[in-house]
C-alpha cells in the first residue's frame, strides 16, 4: 500500500479535471469548406497519434466525425487572450440548447480571436500562424466516450510545423528550454516555471 508522509489529503468533488494540461486550437472544416477553430485542453500523444477530447455536440466533434483533416496547433503562453476570446464560441448554427445560455455562434472564428489562417500542406484545415507548433494531422479513429458527452478522436499527425526559435539548431528536437505550452490548470492559464531536471531519455537536456 502506497502511503505519503502526511496524511492529510481531502476527499474533495471538484466540477472539472483539467489538472494542467496543455491548450490547443483545434483547427477542421466546415461542411461548407470554411475553417472553425476551437480551443481545447484535452489531448495527450501517444508517439506520432494525438487523442483528443472534444464535446460531443461541438461542431469540431461534427467535422472530425464527417471530415478527417485536422490541425492541432498549440498556443505560447502569452498568447492565452486569443483562446479565451475563442472560449464563448461555437460554430455551431443554432446554438446546441446546452451551450446557448453562455455560446454565442461565430462563423469567423480565425477573425474574432485575431489569429491568422495558413494554409497547410498535407490537409485541408487550416494552421494558426501565429502558434509556434502546428501538427497536421488526420482523424483515424473517432467515437463518444463511456458518457456519450465527449468524443474521442485518435488524430495520426503527417507533418509538423515548428517557429524556428524553439527548434535546436540543425536538429528536429524542439528546445524544450526555449518552448513553453499554454498550461490550462483548473481553468486558469499558466506557462511552464524553470526546469527542475530532465529524463534518462532526453535527447536535449540542459546544456547550462
Amino acid at each position: 500500500m502506497i502511503t505519503t508522509a502526511r496524511e492529510e489529503h481531502l476527499t474533495i468533488s471538484p466540477s472539472i479535471l483539467y489538472f494542467g494540461t496543455p491548450v490547443v486550437l483545434l483547427s477542421t472544416v466546415n461542411p461548407d469548406g470554411s475553417a472553425n477553430l476551437a480551443p481545447m485542453s484535452s489531448a495527450w500523444a501517444l508517439g506520432q497519434t494525438v487523442v483528443l477530447g472534444t464535446g460531443a455536440e461541438g461542431r469540431t466533434s461534427q467535422n472530425l466525425l464527417e471530415r478527417p483533416d485536422v490541425v492541432i496547433n498549440l498556443p505560447a503562453p502569452d498568447q492565452w487572450a486569443a483562446v479565451e476570446r475563442l472560449a464563448p464560441l461555437t460554430g455551431r448554427d443554432p446554438v446546441p440548447a446546452a451551450k446557448s445560455a453562455v455560446f454565442r455562434f461565430e462563423p469567423d472564428k480565425f477573425a474574432a480571436a485575431g489569429l491568422t489562417p495558413v494554409p497547410s500542406e498535407l490537409v485541408a484545415a487550416p494552421r494558426v500562424g501565429e502558434c509556434p507548433l502546428q501538427l497536421e494531422a488526420r482523424a483515424v479513429r473517432v467515437g463518444p466516450d463511456v458518457s456519450g458527452s465527449f468524443l474521442i478522436t485518435e488524430a495520426e499527425v503527417v507533418r509538423v510545423h515548428a517557429d524556428p526559435r524553439i527548434v535546436v539548431p540543425g536538429t528536429s528536437h524542439v528546445d524544450p528550454a526555449a518552448w513553453s505550452p499554454l498550461i490550462y490548470n483548473f481553468r486558469h492559464y499558466f506557462g511552464l516555471g524553470a526546469e527542475r531536471g530532465h529524463s534518462f531519455r532526453s535527447e536535449t537536456p540542459n546544456r547550462q
